[in-house]
């Protein structure tokens, strides 16, 4: 994993400009993602600045994506910002296992920090990559798990991208496998529910929980994602599964009038595809994308 230099990276007030001229041109729905945006030195007083548009009724929603190993110490404040929902990504329960994915990770300070946002009241959603051979035989029990406290899940297809310790394409399991599994042990009735995203749901009858699928390789969800993404480096991407981008940090610095910065937004937007680019690769093992998820957000 290659840092950036602090010079290049935006301030949490830059970000805070950025967002709030987002809310100015209609975005009424944000999320703060990473990477693991809690680790972030005074990452709450962005959540606080933000938290204004939610008061004045701009801002819907404020949301955030995390890997939990924070949450424990920061689920009350988030509350207090107004942040009423969390996606966690929690891709096994086994204490081994979860250390290999992740590289790092202490399960039980996972776990923790979710026990500790379910009793600051935040509603917690599940994020689950499916990957073969590693999770695929927990997937049934961890939908049990996320159920019965209470939780919603989303199972997610591994994307073909740069990744920082190597290619996931060997570990893609297909959603339509995994569905079908499911359904030998549950009733999955299909729901209209849309959230501007990709995610298509499902009710699981036995459980009375929600589930949603991310499809990026055997479906194309695009026609329905409305949704793009800001790095930390003032770069905006319109579609996950493409490398296209705006500049928007030269317009953010060139003047402090909001102008040129809201006329780059405009073009940018006017740009976002129809489709995106992922496919599995095997002839060439490269991935479709080759920037890390790490750099646009998970």
């Amino acid at each position: 994993m290659a840092f950036l230099p602090k010079k290049d990276v935006l301030t949490l007030e830059e970000l805070d400009r950025l967002c709030s001229s987002f809310i100015a041109k209609g975005v009424n729905r944000l999320r703060i993602t990473g990477g693991e945006p809690l680790v972030r030195r005074g990452v709450m007083s962005l959540f606080r600045s933000l938290s204004r548009h939610l008061q004045t009724g701009e801002l819907l929603d404020l949301t955030l994506t995390t890997n939990g190993s924070q949450l424990a110490r920061f689920a009350g404040e988030l509350i207090e910002c107004g942040v009423k929902r969390v996606n966690v990504s929690l891709d096994t329960l086994d204490p081994d296992k979860f250390r290999s994915v992740t590289r790092w990770g202490n399960l039980d300070q996972v776990l923790g920090g979710i026990d500790a946002a379910q009793e600051a009241g935040l509603k917690i959603k599940i994020n689950v990559v499916a990957l073969r051979g590693i999770n695929e035989d927990e997937i049934l029990d961890l939908l049990r798990w996320a159920h019965d406290r209470g939780f919603d899940m989303t199972l997610i297809e591994t994307m073909p991208m740069g990744d920082v310790d190597g290619d996931r394409t060997e570990h893609y399991l297909p959603l339509s496998l995994v569905r079908a599994r499911l359904s030998e042990n549950y009733t999955l009735d299909p729901s209209s529910e849309r959230t501007g995203g990709p995610a298509r749901y499902v009710h699981v009858r036995e459980t009375g929980g929600k589930l949603g699928f991310i499809t990026p390789l055997t479906h194309n969800f695009c026609e329905s994602c409305n949704r793009v993404r800001l790095t930390c480096t003032g770069m905006l991407y319109m579609c996950l599964g493409q490398d296209d981008s705006a500049d928007l940090v030269t317009p953010l610095r060139t003047s402090t009038d909001n102008t040129i910065l809201e006329a780059a937004i405009d073009e940018a937007i006017g740009r976002k595809p129809k489709g995106h680019d992922f496919i599995i690769d095997r002839r060439h093992n490269q991935p479709a994308v080759a920037r890390p998820m790490s750099m646009t957000g998970g």
